[in-house]
């Protein structure tokens, strides 16, 4: 009876334990996932049930914060088609939306079933504009990996305006032969392109990025490959007589071609007349990318006759005469080019041939000193001449600018025989030097890097060292300050002469 009884209570406690059993399972997601489902989103949203079984959820994360839990994935998807066709289909008909990077949606199981607050979570984004837009990535990298990228509307923009920031430093036809394998062909005189290179290795992909930092247009591909992110710019007001190469005289030495190519806009041609007040930009690229253009430049250049003296004892001593004249020669120079985004790096001498043989000038003298009095040939106070600024090229420039075109920082040479007659430095031309050519003219050099080694009153020969190209004074760049004047003995007063009245300034380089 006992027995019965134990297995009657058994049975009537498993059935009660059955019974009570489900309440359990129910009630512990309650107690488990309400706390975990609780915690703060950015956007309100209510736990309505708890289901028995698990179900898909998709929460949506702006970085560490929930913004909340959408009901299906396909409403995301849907928007962003939407958004896209209202407002970019136009402008990129070949793209399409994706969430932006802070963006990301991930699904999970939940016992939950949520408030539907789709609606507030589309708007969340839209009002944010939490969505990238599908745009052609262009990456520049070197040898130590990436170091910029942007966004362009397609390959072809970025190309056609790469072709413009190429065209300030080569020509199409030199740049559409190089690139079909030919060379540039050149008559007579002048430079020919002989390579070009990006130095940079430049690449493309398909990315996502805001809408605003796609780049649309030519022009603000153009500035990004002139200036990269550079925003800073310095602009000159144009006075009065300046020309284009006299801005640039002023303004760190810039070349006409450089002034104009910064002001594509403005000037169309180096001897463009300039307005007054004209507002120029005269700060120079910050590129990017490194356009090296290896050219071959061939150029007449005179070669200098040396001074021959004969002494002859029926001549007084101290006394002396021309008994030939002088005659310069010329020679063909074959120089190769190096030139890094307009800019001349280097030049290095490739061949030279000699075509007329220069005259000697011989004097008779009845001693071995050098006479102190002018020959009245002049040359230039530099080799390798190139005139950066002309007579003129500014107000007030009554000289001429010339540089040593391969080698900046060169020899000042004097321009004709003649005595040393003063040596200093002043707020304008920095060190200077004057020679007294003992025949009316005087010469004079500024600029010098240092004061001459020379003393006053010591005799130099044409094409003597006299010193070294500097900047010293107001310069922007190495150059010599050039100009001839006559001195009238009885008034004391200057008058200068354009050294291209007697020095062929259409042959420089």
């Amino acid at each position: 009876m006992k027995y019965l009884l134990t297995v009657l209570m058994c049975f009537i406690g498993a059935v009660l334990i059955g019974a009570g059993l489900p309440r359990l399972v129910e009630a512990q997601p309650k107690a488990t996932y309400a706390n975990e489902s609780q915690t703060n989103s950015i956007l309100p949203q209510k736990i309505l049930d708890t289901d028995l079984k698990t179900h898909p959820i998709y929460k949506l994360y702006n970085g560490q914060n929930l913004v909340g839990v959408l009901s299906a994935q396909s409403k995301l998807q849907s928007f962003l088609q939407t958004i896209y066709r209202q407002e970019y289909q136009e402008q990129y008909p070949a793209s399409s939306l994706a969430l932006a990077n802070e963006l990301y949606l991930i699904e999970e199981e939940s016992y939950f079933q949520y408030e539907n607050i789709d609606q507030d979570i589309l708007q969340y984004i839209q009002t944010n504009k939490l969505y990238d837009l599908r745009a052609t990535a262009v990456e520049f990298a070197d040898e130590n990996g990436i170091y910029a990228k942007i966004y362009v509307a397609s390959k072809d923009l970025y190309e056609e305006a790469l072709n413009t920031y190429l065209s300030y430093f080569i020509t199409q036809q030199e740049l559409a032969a190089l690139s079909n394998g030919s060379e540039v062909s050149v008559l007579g005189y002048g430079s020919r392109a002989t390579s070009v290179k990006i130095e940079q290795k430049v690449s493309f992909h398909e990315g996502y990025t805001k809408p605003e930092q796609i780049m649309t247009t030519k022009d603000q591909v153009l500035e990004y490959l002139e200036y990269g992110t550079n925003t800073d710019r310095e602009y000159y007001s144009v006075q009065k007589y300046d020309t284009v190469a006299g801005v640039g005289a002023k303004n760190h030495g810039l070349s006409a071609v450089q002034v104009m190519n910064l002001n594509r806009d403005k000037i169309s041609s180096v001897d463009q007349v300039l307005e007054e007040g004209m507002q120029l930009c005269v700060t120079y690229f910050t590129s990017p990318l490194n356009i090296t253009i290896t050219k071959e430049s061939l150029r007449q250049e005179p070669i200098y006759p040396q001074t021959v003296y004969q002494e002859d004892q029926t001549v007084r001593e101290g006394q002396s005469f021309i008994k030939q004249e002088g005659v310069n020669g010329a020679k063909n120079t074959l120089y190769e080019e190096k030139w890094i985004n307009g800019v001349l790096i280097s030049g290095s001498l490739i061949s030279s041939v000699e075509t007329l043989q220069p005259v000697n000038e011989i004097i008779t003298v009845g001693t071995l000193e050098l006479p102190g009095f002018g020959t009245g040939e002049w040359r230039w106070p530099v080799d390798n001449t190139h005139i950066s600024c002309m007579w003129g090229c500014y107000f007030n420039h009554f000289a001429v600018d010339v540089q040593n075109y391969y080698d900046k920082w060169g020899s000042v040479k004097a321009a004709d025989r003649g005595v040393i007659e003063e040596i200093g430095y002043n707020g304008t031309s920095g060190n200077y030097v004057i020679i007294n050519h003992n025949n009316g003219f005087h010469s004079y050099y500024g600029h010098l890097f240092a004061p001459s080694p020379l003393e006053v009153g010591k005799v130099v020969d044409k094409g003597e060292v006299i010193g070294q190209i500097g900047r010293t004074g107001v310069a922007t760049g190495p150059h010599v300050h050039f100009f001839i004047y006559e001195m009238n003995e009885d008034t004391g007063e200057q008058k200068r002469h354009d050294p291209c009245e007697y020095l062929d300034c259409g042959a420089t380089i």
